[in-house]
């Protein structure tokens, strides 16, 4: 499909490294850039011994002579797409798009079916539900893209017709092209990445650009009780299914008096469980969980299935994750919780006093709504990271003043266990992302779960 092309792949994340070698095995001439040197990516160089057609462009952005011949270019979400070269591609009439437009243009010789889930927080979690539920009905499914796994690997391995349940970022779609889900859903929109959009109206258009090739007989499900979602519907051309925990829909998924989830749709009413049934603890949990029923009933899948999985789904690993408990009290990684809003919904799912682990790279974020919510729920707080400044001053105004500051994860744990109380719960729930300390929230995850271990191991 790509034989004869020449593609400028940039950015060796996982994405990067999967693009390229697809291109490569499929004919085409790559050049592969990073900003980084040839020393720290010497590893990456190595799982390209095997390929022939291929260059390195290390250290430095492209020249104008760098990609004066190229086709297209594929660039990671990482990359911002106001750099100078890359408006220099676009002037010249050259496509620039992420591995997700890739995998998608690749993926209709097979015939497969895309579900694409973006929003601010839930993405993971209502992800990998609906994955299991795909899976559960017998489908061949594909758990992929912002979760960890490039959706141009299932390409590659999937048969004809398998579904590809994807988790998407604002920055990977912000520069799809032809990309078109069968069922899409925005589950929520709150201030995040704004070092990167700028302003929420530059956000809301990202996350609307999983529904924008639709069509009127696609699906798109979205939170009624988000008002910016709700008004997506406006720009929306395929068949809008609203989903709401506050309001009893006349058409949509919803909670009844007697908190039961409800389906009203096609002329049908249906109750589906009592939401006490659900495994997963919290109401951004509930809302998770209506998203993936709407999702995958109407791709369809019976409610028998959907319900089943619902009563029986574990926690994703670093989404609200119990560690262990340590001397009565618990731990908890949330190391996804990577901006206010998501940290705002881990404090709120605990009835016990919590001493809260955060801080990390600045993304611009505004920390007041989160304190103002986290005094009812949090005793402490230890702090770390870029951002520890500006939360510890957060923090005080709304009137939290127990605050230690720490360098790393594994003395945050150990603060945490020194003050700790019997029943506490030690919520490592960052409100921030891991980058300059980690390379991704799984890393900075893994940390604190050893870090926690170890400790458990000193006191046993």
């Amino acid at each position: 499909m790509f034989s004869k092309n020449k593609i400028l792949v940039v950015g060796m994340a996982r994405s990067g490294i999967a693009s390229a070698k697809y291109l490569l095995r499929n004919g085409a001439e790559v050049i592969i850039n990073d900003s980084k040197n040839e020393e720290s990516l010497k590893d990456v160089i190595k799982e390209f011994d095997e390929f022939e057609n291929v260059k390195f462009l290390f250290g430095r952005n492209p020249n104008s002579e760098d990609i004066s011949d190229i086709d297209f270019a594929v660039v990671s979400p990482g990359v911002p797409l106001d750099l100078d070269y890359i408006l220099e591609m676009k002037k010249n009439g050259k496509e620039v798009f992420s591995e997700i437009e890739l995998a998608y243009r690749a993926s209709r010789e097979k015939n497969l079916n895309f579900i694409g889930i973006t929003g601010t927080n839930g993405k993971t979690t209502t992800t990998s539900i609906v994955g299991e539920i795909s899976k559960k009905a017998g489908y061949d499914t594909y758990i992929v893209g912002n979760i960890g796994n490039p959706a141009i690997h299932a390409v590659e391995e999937a048969n004809n017709g398998a579904v590809l349940v994807t988790e998407l970022s604002s920055f990977q779609l912000e520069s799809i092209v032809d990309f078109r889900p069968v069922v899409s859903s925005v589950l929520n929109l709150t201030e995040d990445h704004m070092d990167r959009h700028h302003t929420m109206e530059n956000y809301a258009k990202a996350k609307m650009m999983v529904f924008k090739n639709q069509v009127d007989n696609d699906i798109c499900v979205l939170n009624y009780d988000d008002e910016a979602t709700r008004k997506m519907a406006e720009s929306c051309k395929a068949k809008v299914v609203y989903f709401s925990r506050k309001t009893q829909l006349e058409e949509g998924i919803f909670l009844d008096e007697d908190k039961n989830i409800v389906m009203k749709l096609n002329n049908k009413v249906q109750k589906i469980m009592n939401s006490k049934e659900l495994s997963l603890p919290g109401g951004h949990n509930l809302e998770n969980c209506m998203a993936a029923t709407a999702i995958c009933y109407e791709y369809g899948i019976n409610i028998e299935v959907i319900v089943e999985v619902l009563k029986t789904f574990k926690a994703v690993e670093h989404r609200l994750e119990y560690v262990d408990t340590v001397k009565g009290a618990s731990y908890i990684n949330d190391s996804k919780g990577t901006n206010p809003d998501s940290t705002i919904k881990a404090v709120q799912s605990y009835d016990h006093p919590i001493i809260l682990i955060a801080g990390g790279y600045d993304k611009g974020s505004d920390f007041n709504e989160l304190f103002e919510v986290a005094k009812k729920h949090v005793r402490s707080i230890v702090i770390l990271g870029q951002t520890a400044d500006l939360i510890e001053e957060t923090a005080k105004k709304h009137g939290i003043n127990d605050i230690y500051r720490v360098e790393t994860i594994k003395e945050a744990v150990y603060k945490s266990y020194e003050i700790a109380n019997e029943n506490d719960v030690v919520l490592l729930s960052p409100a921030c992302a891991s980058w300059g300390m980690y390379n991704n929230y799984e890393e900075r995850g893994i940390d604190f779960k050893t870090s926690v271990q170890e400790l458990k191991e000193k006191q046993s």
